[in-house]
C-alpha cells in the first residue's frame, strides 16, 4: 500500500486552528498576566496551566479537552 500525500494545500488553514487557539489561550490567560522571572518559572507555569486546560470544562460541550480527545479516538477505532 502506498500513500499518497497531497500538496495542494487545501483545508491548510483550519489544520492549526486547534493549536493556535490552545496558543493564544496560553499567552493571553498565562504568560502575558503572569510574567516569569527565569526559563524555571515559565516552564513550570505553563505546565500548571496546560493541566488547567485540559481538565476544565468547556461552557458550550459541558466536557473537558480530555474527555472530548479520548471519545474521538473510541470513536476512530
Amino acid at each position: 500500500m502506498e500513500i499518497q500525500i497531497s500538496m495542494d494545500g487545501k483545508g491548510r488553514a483550519l489544520d492549526n486552528i486547534w493549536i493556535e487557539r490552545f496558543w493564544k489561550s496560553i499567552k493571553y490567560n498565562h504568560i502575558y498576566l503572569n510574567p516569569a522571572n527565569d526559563g524555571l518559572e515559565l516552564y513550570e507555569g505553563v505546565q500548571d496551566h496546560i493541566v488547567y486546560y485540559n481538565d476544565k470544562t468547556h461552557h458550550t460541550t459541558k466536557q473537558s479537552p480530555n474527555v472530548r480527545y479520548l471519545e474521538s479516538t473510541k470513536n476512530a477505532a
